[in-house]
């Protein structure tokens, strides 16, 4: 089975990091600066954060359907995230190493079935979800936290 990892757009964002600690507040946004540990995945380069970095962290709508199921949640980007753009069946070092919940839905954004998984062994839990005909898409999330990481495709 083929997939596509997406990233989220940079063009969503690249507005907000001229904006002042106020307005981003005033926004439900935060500054964040990379302190060095591995907790700061950025959705848009699908890499780590650096220490020292500059990053935001926002409230974003990754599940826009008309279901129970639309979601959203915390993400965190880089100031000079660079698009991620994994080729097909590319698993992104970022996800390796951590454990992941995938929630595979249908074509109307309701839910299938879901699953975690090592990120060790995604490719396997992939395929699982997209062996159900009716899946049309899956979300990736960090599981320990919860938050949204990508989407994924039938590639």
């Amino acid at each position: 089975m083929s997939f596509q990892i997406h990233a989220l757009s940079a063009d969503d964002f690249a507005a907000s990091f001229a904006l002042s600690d106020d307005e981003l507040r005033a926004r439900a946004i935060r500054n964040v600066v990379a302190d060095g540990r591995p907790v700061y995945p950025c959705r848009v380069s699908l890499q780590d954060a650096a220490e020292g970095e500059r990053l935001l962290l926002l409230p974003y709508d990754h599940h826009r359907v008309d279901t129970p199921y639309r979601a959203s949640g915390p993400v965190y980007v880089r100031e000079t995230a660079i698009q991620a753009r994994p080729e097909t069946g590319e698993v992104p070092a970022l996800l390796r190493t951590r454990l992941l919940s995938l929630r595979a839905y249908d074509a109307r954004g309701m839910m299938v079935w879901a699953d975690v998984a090592a990120g060790s062994d995604v490719e396997t839990a992939i395929e699982a979800l997209f062996a159900i005909d009716r899946t049309a898409y899956i979300h990736i999330h960090y599981a320990k936290p919860g938050c949204y990481a990508c989407r994924v495709e039938r590639a």
